[in-house]
């Protein structure tokens, strides 16, 4: 897993870097510069809307003492999608949006409990359920 880390983190910024220069040169510098402003500004917006729906509809479930479990899956997208429209790049942004819009989260969703399942599975990660 961490080779897979370490991997991710030297690939992407390289093909980021590759994208950010072919675009300034078919575009242009300042408009690939404001074009990475704007989806980082739009970005940060949108996941502060979808994160405070998300975050009331956790605690309306809560106090009717339902446990939000999709909803903390949602927040967990918001969060990582945000992280990714704060960084500059293209890719990131395409999948920071896709993390944060609410249509296309359920796919990611359901990535992301099949992964929790399969760490549960192997023993990675234990649940206490104390009642």
């Amino acid at each position: 897993m961490l080779r897979i880390i370490i991997a991710i983190f030297i690939v992407v910024p390289a093909i980021e870097i590759s994208l950010l220069i072919l675009m300034g040169h078919l575009i242009g510098g300042w408009a690939t510069f404001a074009f990475i402003i704007l989806s980082s500004v739009l970005g940060v917006y949108f996941a502060k809307r979808e994160g405070r729906k998300v975050l009331e509809y956790a605690r309306f479930e809560w106090s009717q003492g339902q446990l939000p479990a999709q909803h903390l899956l949602d927040g967990i997208c918001i969060f990582l999608g945000g992280i990714l429209l704060i960084t500059p790049g293209f890719i990131t942004d395409i999948l920071g949006f896709l993390l944060v819009f609410p249509y296309t989260r359920t796919i990611f969703k359901v990535m992301l409990l099949a992964l929790i399942r399969r760490q549960i599975g192997k023993g990675n990660i234990h649940w206490i359920n104390r009642r």
